[in-house]
């Protein structure tokens, strides 16, 4: 028998639904949150796709995330909305908030957006390419659970702490990226424990601070930034950003909220969107082929631009209308429907 099952990407659909749905979720934020699990999975980033649904199960289950709760958008300002999840997760609020801060984006140039009082377990990238794909740049980025040392530190303190930004392309595929500022998202570690592999070296600690190559001794210990003291700074230039600037929660605050449960990190998170044409005095069509004179020169290098490998898989999965993911994986998911 196969280490893997092959799904239609309409099962990939109806699978996450109905994990969603019979765990207490109802039909807006099981909807909102299938959106972005099955884009992730459509695009083979499998830390982030399916395996999630563990998450959102265990969040309701602790008792304190809301499957029901409904979003309050606020117009702050003439470049600032502010969304309230409600204790529910977060992609519910910021699907409802997206319309107004493009609209705002446009208007002004800037706009940001504070999401606050959110679970979160999802990737950035596809939040910001709903930016691009208005015509508009992106960053987003928020902390998560205390799970990363700081640079010369022994446990954690900072957040994975991701950091996501798209350029939109004229007729092409925004340029996007998204990462953590820790070597390895928690999912990624998650994932290797899961299939008994080794990490690579210098990506964790373990409980008594030495570097450890095992996933287990990982979870138990802390995880490492990218970059040494570089990355370090990034991070906590995240939680400053997401945290006490939109009056929300840092990475360690939302640890101690949670008591020890195994549920999505609660928090905030910020989204800043910027309008080529205004920001550039409506020279958008020459500053685009500036840009793609950039983008060309790195691929010229033999280089790969961020996402290509993504977006190739996308495309492969939408050909054949199907896509694979482990059998365990599978096994397990289905044992989450009541």
């Amino acid at each position: 028998m196969s280490d893997n099952i092959t799904l239609s990407l309409e099962e990939v659909r109806e699978l996450s639904n109905s994990v969603l749905t019979s765990n207490g979720f109802n039909d807006a934020h099981a909807q909102a949150i299938t959106d972005i699990i099955y884009t992730n999975q459509l695009g083979d980033c499998h830390s982030h796709g399916l395996y999630r649904l563990f998450m959102c199960a265990e969040s309701i289950r602790s008792g304190r995330a809301s499957g029901t709760a409904t979003p309050i958008i606020t117009d702050t300002g003439p470049s600032v909305v502010r969304a309230d999840a409600n204790d529910g997760i977060s992609l519910l609020a910021m699907k409802a908030a997206m319309p107004l801060l493009i609209e705002k984006a446009k208007k002004n140039g800037v706009a940001a957006l504070a999401i606050n009082r959110c679970f979160h377990f999802s990737a950035l990238w596809p939040e910001v390419e709903m930016l691009s794909e208005a015509g508009l740049a992106g960053m987003a980025m928020l902390p998560s659970h205390a799970w990363v040392a700081p640079a010369g530190g022994k446990r954690g303190l900072l957040g994975t702490n991701p950091f996501a930004f798209s350029w939109p392309r004229a007729g092409k595929a925004p340029f996007t990226f998204d990462f953590a500022t820790s070597q390895f998202a928690r999912g990624e570690i998650e994932l290797y424990r899961r299939a008994g592999k080794p990490l690579p070296e210098g990506v964790a600690i373990d409980k008594d601070g030495h570097p450890t190559t095992d996933a287990e001794a990982a979870m138990n210990g802390a995880m490492l930034t990218f970059g040494g003291h570089k990355g370090s700074a990034l991070s906590l230039m995240i939680e400053l950003m997401a945290g006490p600037l939109i009056d929300d929660l840092t990475s360690k605050e939302s640890m101690e909220a949670a008591g020890g449960k195994p549920e999505a990190p609660y928090h905030g998170e910020i989204i800043l969107a910027f309008d080529p044409n205004m920001l550039s005095g409506g020279r958008v069509a020459e500053n685009n082929d500036r840009a793609e004179r950039l983008f060309a020169d790195v691929i010229d290098q033999g280089a790969r631009l961020p996402s290509q490998r993504r977006q190739a898989a996308q495309a492969f999965n939408l050909e054949r209308n199907a896509l694979e993911i482990p059998r365990a994986l599978y096994d397990d998911l289905l044992k989450l429907k009541k």
